[in-house]
């Protein structure tokens, strides 16, 4: 694929890199292509970040069609960039254009545009500990039309910002909030997918959580509103008795996070047993009244690893592990974030350098 470069001529200011956020700030460039019916994808291009012109009637705007993903870029202390599992993004980006109805996309053109941005602007990855660059490759509908159908036209973008921690809290144990209320996604849907609309559904259970002091809220099933499916911004795992037990994918109301699966392989190639099936928010109750429920934590391209430390179940407070991140939660966040900085060597094949 070639991709034209345009170079800005007003380059920013870059941020402090002890007072970054998460998603605040956007560096120098972006990509952009363009997809038309009969044509296919076309007009591959790196051009200045800045403001993007659409219709009014922009069908993003009235019937949802668009998808997006969340990768990273790290800044090796040898001074390599390094991608962690790129390839694992780009198929579920594949899968979810096919769920939309977007037309699919090489993923090879993908994996050369993410890394021909990153290059661009590499001097805004950041070195300070636990900060990152968050690549965030997105699709739109761009008819300028009203009816329900799938769009003719699209428009493919990735922009880049410089992150530090997702939660304030950092590593420290987050409380979460069960809801029982609203639902988040349910078979047949879009749950496995990564759509905008799965997180507009959730927004009203993340402020009611946020209103009674919780940083997140952890979501159930859509039908009987009994078993576990997942946290609004991470797969979520519980240590009981010492197995490693993670809601199964196997009903498509959970998104197939790239963390969830590299802790799973992590787990297992270290001789944990790790378990993938349906588990109630009963079930965990019982664990944690019984004292076998050791840890629970979610993992996600933004957080890495979250140990959870308090659990709110209509009033019923559970306090996990006395609040204090667990030896599986540190494991793996240690494993993870060491394979991704290149601290430990990748006996996985996972990362992919920037050249």
């Amino acid at each position: 694929m070639k991709i034209t470069i345009t170079r800005t001529q007003t380059p920013k200011q870059k941020p402090d890199q002890n007072a970054l956020g998460f998603g605040r700030y956007f560096t120098d460039h972006m990509f952009m292509m363009n997809y038309t019916e009969g044509i296919g994808w076309h007009d591959a291009r790196i051009v200045p970040f800045g403001d993007i012109s659409l219709s009014p009637a922009c069908m993003v705007f009235h019937y949802a069609q668009e998808m997006f993903e969340g990768l990273k870029a790290y800044k090796t202390e040898d001074g390599r960039i390094l991608l962690f599992r790129p390839e694992k993004n780009i198929e579920r980006m594949n899968s979810t254009n096919k769920r939309l109805c977007v037309p699919q996309v090489n993923p090879d053109d993908i994996l050369q545009a993410i890394i021909e941005t990153v290059k661009i602007d590499s001097d805004w990855i950041p070195t300070l500990p636990g900060t990152s660059l968050y690549i965030r490759p997105f699709i739109i509908a761009t008819d300028p039309a009203l009816g329900v159908h799938p769009s003719k036209t699209y428009l493919f973008m990735i922009i880049l910002s410089p992150v530090g921690a997702y939660y304030a809290a950092g590593l420290n144990p987050v409380d979460i909030c069960v809801e029982d209320e609203y639902v988040r996604a349910v078979r047949g849907g879009m749950g496995f997918a990564k759509v905008g609309a799965n997180y507009a559904a959730s927004l009203i259970g993340q402020q009611k959580a946020e209103e009674k002091g919780y940083a997140q809220v952890l979501w159930l099933d859509g039908i009987e509103h009994k078993y576990v499916d997942e946290v609004g911004s991470m797969n979520v795992f519980f240590v009981i008795d010492g197995e490693v037990i993670t809601p199964s994918l196997d009903e498509g109301n959970i998104l197939p996070g790239v963390t969830r699966a590299s802790a799973i392989e992590l787990l297992r190639a270290y001789g944990y047993k790790v378990t993938e099936r349906k588990i109630s928010i009963q079930e965990v109750y019982d664990a944690a009244e019984s004292g076998k429920l050791q840890e629970v934590f979610g993992t996600g391209t933004a957080a890495v690893v979250s140990p959870v430390g308090k659990l709110d179940w209509d009033g019923r407070i559970i306090v996990i592990n006395e609040g204090k991140i667990g030896k599986i939660s540190q494991f793996l966040y240690d494993q993870i974030t060491g394979i991704q900085f290149g601290r430990i060597k990748d006996e996985f094949g996972w990362t992919r350098e920037v050249k």
